[in-house]
């Protein structure tokens, strides 16, 4: 199973949230307040997105971190390559050589670069804005209901 790590998942939501808010120059703890999630882990995601390019710090005392570039311009494979690396199915796949013991022998070598390049494209045709328009918006909620309705209909 392909799973994306849950500071990817936050990333999406801090990013989606930004999006939303336009040219708005947010503080760590803003968006842990309009997101509801803890502080510490909103900031250790603005740093990697800061890192990986996707949102800009400023200083001073309107200092916070907006979007480097429009929400159209930002896709899901850049998001998940600023937290997790590139988007990769297996430790073999677009040239890497020497990551698995099985690599001479393996009858599959060289096919997973034609699965990993679809999963990246796919990746890379959806938009910061199209995630951003569907998610649904929670900041007017308590984090109690936020949570809940966050949840997972069973």
């Amino acid at each position: 199973m392909l799973r994306l790590s849950r500071m990817t998942d936050y990333a999406v939501v801090v990013l989606s949230q930004m999006a939303r808010s336009g040219n708005v120059v947010f503080a760590a703890p803003d968006l842990a307040d309009a997101t509801g999630l803890p502080l510490p882990s909103v900031s250790k995601v603005l740093r990697l997105l800061s890192l990986g390019q996707l949102i800009e710090s400023r200083r001073g005392a309107a200092g916070g971190y907006v979007l480097a570039r429009a929400p159209a311009d930002i896709n899901v494979a850049q998001i998940i390559g600023a937290l997790e690396g590139p988007v990769s199915l297996t430790a073999c796949v677009d040239g890497a050589e020497g990551a698995c013991k099985m690599e001479t022998s393996c009858p599959l070598r060289g096919h997973w670069d034609v699965l990993n390049r679809a999963v990246r494209g796919a990746l890379e045709q959806v938009s910061l804005a199209e995630l951003a328009a569907a998610a649904p918006d929670f900041t007017g909620l308590p984090a109690v209901e936020r949570e809940a309705a966050a949840a997972p209909a069973l």
